[in-house]
């Protein structure tokens, strides 16, 4: 699960996204007195993967990160801080961190920058053609808006499906298990806006 998939056009982009990653869980685990041996029990995932993901060796998927996230409590996009807030941030497609599932069939790109505490999140969605993507329920009180820019999927909450076309948009409890799931021949593109009761750190 937790092999590294980059996606990022630039071959630099994966080695610098580990690092980034790897200092803020170190940043995160240590401030809130996690020992690795505690984290791995907290999150179910095993002490020599976050180590290896801590030393900036290893790219962990969405999947992974958000089992870590959720045992930190700390929001997902809370590991790819580095940027510093001035007047205007222009976020370039070719220095973004995109993350991938295992298979690489589900990639997610942070749409802002990690500037301190907010409660609205932005991101770019794909899905290959007949894959999906399970998430964890997020925190109490998180909403997920989604609008479908390309393609035709459906979004599974709980129990309840929703079956989106281009430019349907949705919005939903996110505090419970939920799923994307892409029903066409082509990939999709969603875009999200992930809201919090409270303010998260960036």
């Amino acid at each position: 699960m937790a092999k590294p998939v980059p996606h990022d056009e630039g071959k630099h982009a994966a080695p610098q996204l580990a690092e980034t990653i790897g200092r803020n869980l170190r940043r995160l685990r240590v401030r809130q007195g996690y020992s690795l041996e505690r984290l791995a029990q907290a999150s179910g995932v095993s002490r020599g993967m976050l180590g290896q993901i801590e030393l900036g060796k290893s790219v962990p998927t969405i999947s992974l990160l958000w089992k870590v996230a959720k045992a930190l409590d700390v929001p997902f996009s809370a590991f790819n801080v580095d940027v510093e807030p001035t007047q205007s941030i222009v976020l370039r497609a070719r220095d973004a961190k995109i993350l991938t599932s295992h298979d690489g069939s589900f990639s997610s790109r942070s749409l802002f920058p990690y500037d301190g505490a907010r409660k609205v999140e932005f991101y770019e969605l794909e899905l290959a053609p007949h894959s999906e993507e399970r998430a964890e329920a997020h925190a109490l009180g998180t909403t997920e808006n989604l609008i479908v820019s390309q393609g035709e999927i459906a979004v599974v909450v709980g129990t309840e499906p929703h079956h989106l076309k281009e430019k349907d948009a949705v919005l939903f409890q996110a505090d419970v298990p939920h799923i994307y799931r892409n029903t066409g021949n082509s990939k999709a593109v969603i875009y999200l806006v992930m809201s919090y009761t409270d303010p998260v750190a960036g």
